[in-house]
This record gives structure tokens, C-alpha cells and sequence, in this order.
């Protein structure tokens, strides 16, 4: 019998070829080292005794470490993530106000495992107050605000949805005299953010709808409240319906009671108009209506 060796070959060949086109691949990921030993640190810019959510300018110093961790997934509890190889960053949280953010660190190690850990921080982050605003309201520095009693509509309401008081504006002196002995200080702080401090001879004017929100009992009358102490301003833009053809679009909050000198169970109030000498104030009280009321630079 002939044999043809050439054949053969090929035959072999080939069987080798399907045999090892036939076999799965072999992968490794090395040890599967999960991250141990993590934590977390946030160091909030500014943050003291006077300023317990910062100084204003948002931003937060994350630290994290762990064993065996190669990077750090780090969700700032805004809505934003970042992979930090170091495990340390500067993050600058951007929406004004005080609130609460919970920090979620991932530290990821070899093939994908992970740790997790979590811190509820508060921040404070200033709103950037216009120029003219500070100046006005601070003349730079400090200045003290009396009522404009003898203003028509020094104190005034109207409906939810107006801007001017339709309904009733107090005529010169018309109301009662401790309403018009308070003095408001605003100052400028080195964060060009704004303080408040109050000065009311121990007694502040209510509306009758907003007596038990600051627990007291009766009507429009005068009522023993203490309002010492320093109150940091949250500014932001106004979140009514005005336009700028009849408010500066500029709103700010007051802490607290949310006392300036006339309470009406609000604590926002919408800066409608401002001089170096004259503010005109908007609020919506306890009762859903819009309050206003103008000061005066104290002479």
C-alpha cells in the first residue's frame, strides 16, 4: 500500500489547529484583595464655633483612606461623582444656602471589590450678594436701620400674588410705638457675606395671625421677645413672581424667628427696593399674605 505522507501531514495539521482553536482561553485577575481599615474625613472651609456649616464658600476637604484600595469613587451627595486615585480632594459645593449632603466614598481595590462608608455634612454656601446690594445695606461696613414712620406704607399688606400693599398701608405713626423703636444693624463680613443684629427694647410688634408662631397669644400688639445675638443673612435670588421693574430680584432669610421688626410669621424677605438710605421690604406671613415694610437709615 502507497502512503502519502504529505496527506497525513495535513491531516495532522489541521487536527492541531481545531484542537486548539477549540480551547477556551484562560484568564486570571490576580488575588481579589477587598479594601479594609477605610474613613473618612470632611473639613468644611471656615468652619468655627460662630460658623458650624462654614464660612460660606463651600468648599469641603474630603480625606479618605483604606488598605489595599487602588482608587475612590466619591459621591458628594449633589448629584456629582468623582474617581479619586489619592483619595483626597477639595470639593466646592455651589448651591446657596445651608443643607445637608451625605458624603458616599466606594474605595475600590483588585478586581472590582469594593468598601463603602458615609458622612452627613452641612454646608453653608454664600450667594454671591451684588455690589450695590452690600453697599447699601452695610455702607460697607455696619450700618443701623430704624422703621420709615413717617412714610406712608411703612408696614402694609396686600394678596400673595401682588407687590404693593392693596389692602392696607399704615399712614405716619399709625402703629404702635414699639414697632418703631428697633434698630437693625447689617454688617459686611470678610466673606462679603451679611449679618443682622437686632436691637427691639425687649418688645417686637406682631400680626394677630402670627402671635403663636412665636408663642405668644392675642392681637396686633406689642410682645416681650428676646432677639439678641447675630444672625448670618442667606441672599439668594428672589423666588417669586416680581420682575425688575418692581423688585431688585434679590431675597434673603433670616434664621431663627425670622424677626427683622415686624412679625409676621415669615422669615424670607424679598428686597423690593434699596437706596443708601431706604429699603422696601416684602414677605409672605403665617397668613399668606405678602407684608411689607421700610426702613431708614437711623440718623
Amino acid at each position: 500500500m502507497k502512503i502519502n505522507i504529505k496527506a497525513i501531514a495535513i491531516i495532522i495539521i489541521v487536527a492541531v489547529i481545531g484542537y486548539t482553536s477549540c480551547k477556551k482561553p484562560q484568564y486570571t485577575f490576580g488575588p481579589l484583595n477587598t479594601p479594609t481599615d477605610l474613613t473618612l474625613n470632611a473639613a468644611i472651609d471656615g468652619k468655627n464655633d460662630a460658623n458650624p456649616a462654614g464660612g460660606g464658600t463651600g468648599k469641603v476637604t474630603i480625606t479618605t483612606t483604606a488598605n489595599k484600595a487602588i482608587s475612590y469613587k466619591i459621591d458628594f451627595g449633589d448629584g456629582n461623582t468623582q474617581v479619586v486615585p489619592s483619595g483626597t480632594i477639595t470639593y466646592k459645593y455651589s448651591n446657596p444656602g445651608t443643607f445637608d449632603y451625605t458624603i458616599t466614598v466606594n474605595a475600590i481595590g483588585t478586581g472590582g471589590t469594593t468598601s463603602t462608608i458615609s458622612k452627613k455634612i452641612t454646608v453653608f454656601v454664600a450667594f454671591d450678594i451684588p455690589a450695590d446690594i452690600i453697599q447699601n445695606l452695610t455702607n460697607g461696613a455696619s450700618q443701623t436701620w430704624v422703621t420709615d414712620r413717617l412714610t406712608p406704607g411703612h408696614v402694609g399688606v396686600g394678596p400673595a400674588d401682588g407687590f404693593t400693599p392693596s389692602y392696607y398701608a399704615a399712614a405716619p405713626n399709625e402703629r404702635a410705638e414699639c414697632l418703631y423703636d428697633d434698630e437693625i444693624t447689617f454688617t459686611k463680613n470678610a466673606n462679603n457675606t451679611i449679618s443682622m443684629s437686632i436691637n427691639n427694647k425687649g418688645q417686637s410688634f406682631f400680626i394677630a395671625a402670627s402671635t403663636a408662631f412665636y408663642g405668644k397669644a392675642g392681637g396686633d400688639n406689642c410682645y416681650d421677645i428676646d432677639v439678641s445675638g447675630t444672625r448670618n443673612l442667606t441672599f439668594m435670588d428672589a423666588t417669586s413672581a416680581s420682575t425688575p421693574a418692581n423688585s431688585t430680584r434679590i431675597q434673603f432669610v433670616v434664621p431663627g424667628n425670622g424677626l427683622i421688626n415686624f412679625g409676621t410669621g415669615g422669615n424670607t424677605y424679598e428686597i423690593l427696593s434699596l437706596t443708601s438710605t431706604q429699603i422696601f421690604l416684602r414677605n409672605i406671613g403665617i397668613d399668606g399674605l405678602a407684608w411689607y415694610q421700610k426702613l431708614k437709615v437711623k440718623q
